[in-house]
Formats: structure tokens, sequence, C-alpha cells
């Protein structure tokens, strides 16, 4: 050329609004021109300054144009060309660089700018060139395209099925093909709706069915379009533009989709599929780029699926569908499988000490107990208690159980949360989570606490179903059981005998004994005794009591006091005095009395001193002083220091205690009795408010006795309605006084 290019960038850039038919009459003009026998541009870096300009040319610089174009071309042969699909140019320039039809050459190590056809492509690349898409041979066909690669997010994998569930048929398909019927007239069609929607996979699958054998080009994120119309132009076979979330893909200053570009395309035949989510057609709707939007066609595709479309996923025969069927609310089935994995991982990765631990243990515990079968909204209460079981999770202490909370039911990529809020105090998890670890391997078994708790609140509360709990640990037990899991056939002997199946129970408690496990040992040595073959159970009992059992301990030393006064009977009874005077210290310390004084004399009879203390001791008890102090006088001379101490008793020696300093427990609470004894002292003082204070604090301790005592007091303080009270708050907590005064006055059972 004779002009340099700023002459030519003049004169291009003189014109900016005219129609796009005067347009590409001048690009048809330019590259007949600009292209020499051997199809090369005589200078690259003219060339692509060109090209960069062309798009806006009208009429009013053709005149112009015609002038530099009619100038003698330089044509100096090729470097080196490839030969290939000619596409219409070839570049060559002093970067050692060679392009033509969908080839390129590389002299040198990078490359940074190429132009190919009409199309001006920005990249640094090896083999895999971003020059080779835009040959429209190599597009995909519209039937052939694969959904994850072009915009549809994957769901759960189920073993032996396909990465993607079938298609299920929308209510808008009908619209979306409609107006793709009769392209390849041009057309542009965007289907409109909320994130996860299915927006993607509904424009896709239209374009599968309506126009099967039309290639489909697929811009990367800010790709540039403006080179399309060249490479488009001459060929007869349809060819689709596929736009994903197209508010990425407008403005002519970024060189995407505009009215003019867009007319060009159309013109050319080209059907232009896009997605846009709502949030970004407002924003798109306020900026320059909006007027595209003018010449769209809309379907709009709803989040939430229509009965007719729920009906046909749970029959399309694929378990995820039936699943998002049954599970999913108003964020609809297509958001349940795509936003439902992405869940799952933040719930897991939020197990770390430095992430949310209590948010994901709380978010752990409703689903355990909805595997235990819980179904609907829980208490947060009952969260709380089974989250704190988890000895697995640390850092629990980082966060409160408030933050967790808030944490946890914050919606993920705004449609679903892991916890959803179930009214006042109440929460559930996401079902797409209690689904994924139901049918998923390698989560930790629900613990054996979480199932008492699940077991206990469905026997208790009517909003859960009982009778599905205890049929879902049933299940898991036996599984556990068959595996050879001691623990599991605890669990099961454990439920059996709740349940009243005390034959079943004892078979899984002995099983589970032979596996190792204490409790179940002392559990049978329970059945066993309860059934009079203590004989048998005082095995059990002991393997329980070894292991720190402490309920097996007392029953087993019961069974042996049992048996001890049945041997040391037959003994007394043989005439030994040692075994009558054992087995009247055993009946003394029972309070029999009658009987301790029977064989203590049957023991003295026989000539045995050392049954004097225990004499003493008896007499002492029955009121007898003069006989006890003869007794003991006896013990105490012959050395027994107990019976001499004793004896100082008897004769009013020993030093007093002073009540009151005995029971005053101050703060520190080590016996929880003492209250109710302070009370009384209190009360015998003549203090009674402070004694009501004691008797207040005991039952709040634990000690029915407090209770009974108040309720004692108020009745003589001549308030009988608040001693009924009280009195029921005693025999609720199993005093015996207080049910015999309910049984005798039956007045102040009312109510």
């Amino acid at each position: 050329m004779a002009t340099e290019s700023e002459e030519l960038r003049d004169a291009l850039q003189s014109v900016m609004d005219e129609s796009p038919e005067q347009t590409q009459r001048v690009m048809d003009m330019l590259s007949r021109h600009f292209t020499g026998a051997g199809g090369l541009w005589a200078s690259r870096t003219k060339a692509v300054r060109m090209l960069d300009m062309l798009r806006d040319v009208g009429p009013k610089a053709y005149a112009e144009l015609q002038a530099v174009a009619s100038q003698p071309v330089a044509s100096p042969a090729p470097r080196s060309v490839t030969a290939g699909r000619d596409i219409g140019v070839a570049v060559t320039g002093d970067d050692n660089t060679v392009v033509t039809g969908d080839h390129v050459h590389l002299r040198d190590s990078t490359l940074q700018q190429t132009v190919v056809g009409v199309q001006h492509v920005r990249h640094n690349y090896g083999a895999d060139s971003a020059v080779q898409r835009l040959v429209p041979d190599d597009w995909p066909l519209a039937k052939d395209v694969e959904p994850l690669a072009h915009g549809v997010r994957p769901t759960r994998n189920v073993s032996g099925r396909p990465l993607l569930p079938p298609y299920v048929e929308r209510e808008a398909d009908g619209a979306v093909e409609a107006l793709l019927t009769g392209a390849p007239t041009g057309k542009f069609v965007v289907v409109l709706g909320e994130a996860y929607a299915g927006k993607t996979r509904t424009a896709l699958r239209a374009v599968a069915e309506v126009l099967p054998d039309a290639r489909v080009f697929a811009p990367g994120r800010g790709e540039d379009l403006r080179m399309l119309p060249t490479v488009l132009r001459g060929r007869r076979d349809p060819c689709v533009l596929w736009l994903d979330d197209l508010d990425v893909h407008l403005g002519a200053a970024a060189h995407g989709l505009e009215p003019r570009l867009l007319a060009q395309l159309t013109g050319l035949g080209v059907v232009v599929v896009a997605t846009l989510r709502e949030e970004a057609y407002d924003e798109v709707r306020q900026s320059v780029d909006g007027r595209v939007l003018d010449l769209a066609h809309f379907v709009e595709l709803p989040r939430e699926w229509s009965a007719g479309e729920r009906g046909r996923a749970r029959l399309a025969g694929d378990v995820r569908l039936a699943e998002a069927a049954r599970h999913s609310g108003p964020e609809g089935v297509a958001a349940y499988l795509a936003v439902g994995p992405q869940l799952f991982e933040d719930w897991q990765r939020a197990r770390r000490a430095d992430r949310h631990p209590r948010g994901h243990a709380l978010v752990r515990a409703a689903i355990d107990l909805a595997r235990c079968g819980l179904r609907g909204p829980l208490p947060q209460d009952l969260l709380v208690k089974a989250h704190e079981s988890y000895e697995d999770v640390t850092g629990l202490e980082r966060e409160s159980v408030a933050d967790a909370l808030a944490w946890a039911a914050e919606k993920r990529f705004g449609v679903l949360p892991l916890l959803r809020s179930g009214g006042a105090g109440k929460w559930e998890a996401a079902p797409y989570l209690a689904e994924a670890v139901l049918k998923g391997e390698g989560h930790p078994a629900v613990d054996s606490a979480v199932w008492d708790l699940a077991l206990e609140t469905a026997r208790t509360d009517t909003a859960y179903d009982f009778a599905t709990v205890t049929r879902t640990a049933r299940e898991a037990f036996r599984r556990a059981a068959k595996r050879g899991d001691g623990r599991g056939m605890l669990r099961l002997g454990l439920l059996t005998e709740s349940l009243g199946e005390r034959d079943e129970a004892e078979g899984w408690f002995r099983r589970a004994a032979g596996a190792g496990q204490p409790e179940a040992a002392g559990r049978l040595g329970r059945l066993l005794v309860e059934r009079g073959e203590e004989k048998e159970a005082t095995a059990f009992l002991e393997t329980a009591a070894e292991a720190g059992d402490g309920k097996a301990a007392t029953l087993l030393g019961k069974v042996l006091l049992g048996q001890t006064r049945r041997w040391l009977k037959v003994g007394a009874e043989a005439d030994d005095p040692e075994a009558a005077h054992l087995l009247g210290d055993v009946l003394l310390g029972s309070g029999e009395f009658d009987e301790a004084s029977y064989w203590y004399r049957k023991a003295e009879q026989r000539g045995h001193a050392a049954v004097a203390r225990s004499g003493g001791v008896h007499a002492f008890l029955e009121g007898w002083a003069d006989v006890a102090e003869v007794y003991l006088t006896r013990a105490a001379d012959a050395g027994d220091t107990v019976a001499a101490y004793l004896l100082k008793v008897v004769r009013g020696e020993a030093g007093d205690h002073n009540a009151e300093a005995y029971f005053d427990y101050g703060d520190a609470r080590t016996y929880p009795l003492d209250a109710t004894h302070y009370g009384l002292v209190m009360e015998m003082k003549g203090r009674l408010d402070q004694a009501r204070a004691e008797y207040e604090k005991a039952y709040e301790l634990g000690d029915a006795y407090g209770a009974y005592r108040l309720a004692l007091l108020l009745e003589k303080q001549g308030t009988p309605d608040e001693a009924k009270t009280w009195y029921r708050k005693a025999a609720d907590m199993g005093h015996p006084g207080a049910k015999k005064a309910l049984v005798e006055n039956p007045d102040t059972v009312k109510e």
C-alpha cells in the first residue's frame, strides 16, 4: 500500500452507523483485494488493525476505502504455508508465524496475535489452537452436543447409570421448540429463569430436537464474536450460536453480541440460542448492552416444577429423578439435582476445626436422626443433645450454637440451606443430604447415644412415628449384627427388651456377651436373676461388674448377699455359732431385729463370746441401755475398740455434734441430701422461711424427700393447696411417704 495504516484507520472510524448490507459489500471488496494469488496478506500488522475496525464500516467511508483498496498490493511469498481447508485468508509476518485455512505454523515459542479469515483472536496456545474453533465443519452437531461440556451441571453419580439422568419434559419445551421451528431462517431465542431452573439443558435439548444436524458454536466467556459472519457466509448447512449465560457474551466494547452483529448472524440464517438468569436480565436491561434483548424471543422457565413435571420425573426410571421429585420443594427438581452435590461438599468441608465444626455436627445430628426414622422438623434442643455425642468432631468450642445454626441455615448458591427451618425452634436437614448419606457408603454409623435419643423422642412425642423408628433401628442393628458387630447385637437386645420381647432380647444378649460386650453380660445376668436363675446369672454379672458396670455389681452383691443369708442359715441351723452370729449381723443390718436377736442368742448359747458387741448394738437400738452396757463392756474388756467407743455413746460420754454445723454444706454441695437435712434443722429451730428455701433447693438437686418435707411444712402452716402440689412432686419422684399421703387423703390428689 502507498498509504500508512493510520490513513485506513481514519477512514474506518468515520463510519459507525450504516446498514449491515453496505458494510458487508465493503468487507467483501477488501477481502478480494487484500488476498493475492497466494492467499496472503501483504502486511500482518495492517491487516490486524483493519480487521479490528471493519465491523462498523458503512457507506460513508466506502469511497475512501475503495481508494485505499485500489492501490497496488505487495505480495511476498510466504516463508511457510501448510495446506488445508481455506476459510478466507492466511497470514505471515515478522514474528515467524504463518496461518492458512485452519492450520497454524509457529516458528517462535509464542504467538500473540493471529488473523484467521476475518476473526481477530488473542491467545497463547500450543497444538490446540483457538483458530481451529472457527472451522464450522469441526463444530459438533446439535444432536451430538455433550450437555456437561456446554453448561449443564452434574448431579450425584449412581453406579451403572449415566452421569446425567434422562431428560424430563418441561412445560416450556413446546414454546422453545416452536420458536426454533422454521430455522435456519435466523432467530434469537433466550430461555429465561432463575439460577438452577434447568435452562441450559432445556435449551440444548430443544436445539437437538428441532435442529439435530445444525453445527453448534459455543464461545468461551468474553470470546470475540465479530468475525463469525465472515466465517459463516456462504454456508448452506444450519448453524447455531450457543450462548450459555448470555450476559457474559454481550456488548460491542467486549466484542460480544450486539444488535448489528446479531442482524448479520440472523441474516445469514444463524440461530442464536441463549440462557439468561433473572437477576442478570435486570442488570443487562439497565445497561447499554440491554438493547439486544429487544430483539430476543423469550421463553420463561420456572424453577419450581409443576405436578405434571414431577410426575414425569418419578416415572423416568432413574432413582435420582424419583428422589428429587419426592423431596424437592420450591427450589425444583433441577436445583435439587444440581445444587445437592455442592451442598454435600460444603457440609463435609465444614468439619475441619478451622471452619464450622459445630455447624457440621448439628447438621450431622439432623441427618442421623433422620436416618433413625425421625422425619420432619426436629426440636433444636434435640439437635444440640445429639451433636454433643460426636467424639470424633473437634473444635466445637470455636463456634456457639447460635452462630453454627445461622451458618447452617444460610442458603447455598441462593437456593438451598444445609438446615432449613421447620417452625419455631425446629430444624430439618436438607433432604438431599439425608438421602445422600442413606444411599452412600463410608459414612459413620449412627452413634448409640443418638439412637437412644431417637427412640426416646419417638416414644414420647406423637409428632413422630414410633413404629417407623423401631423398625428402622431393628433393620440397622440386624445389619451390624450380621457383620459380627457385638455392639449391634447389644443394641438389638436392648431394643427388643424395651419392646417386651424378652426371649429375643435374651438371645441377643447372649450373643453380644459372647462377642465381648460386658454390658450385654450385665443385662443377661439381670434377666436370669428375675427368672430365678441366680446361679447362672452370677458369672455374667461378675463379668459386667469387673468391667465397671455399677448396676451389675450392685445386683451381684444383692445376689451374693442372698446366697450369704441362705448358706449362713444352713450353717446356723447346723449349730455353728459363728454362722449364727454372722446371720444375726446380716439380719440386723436389714432391720429384722427379732430374727437377729434369735440368732445372737443361739450363738451365745454355744458360748460364742465374739457376739457380745453385736448383742450390745442390738440392745441399744431396741432402747435397752443397761443391757447394751453389759454386752459392750464385755466386748471392750476383750479389746474391741469399736465396742469401747459405743460404750461411751451408751453412757452419754461421747462428744456431741452440732447438727447445724454438721449439715451446713454452704456452696460445696458434696452431699446432695444435706440440703433437706439442713432444712430440717432449720425447721426444728423455728426458722421456717430458711427451711422452705432449703427444701426447694433439695428438690432442685433431685431429692424427693425435700419436696415431701416442704409438703409437710406447708400443711402445718395451713396452706393445703400448695402442700398438695408438693406432695404430688414428691410422689412423682418416687417418695413412699408422699405416695402414702396421696392414697390416705384422696382430696390431696384433686387438681
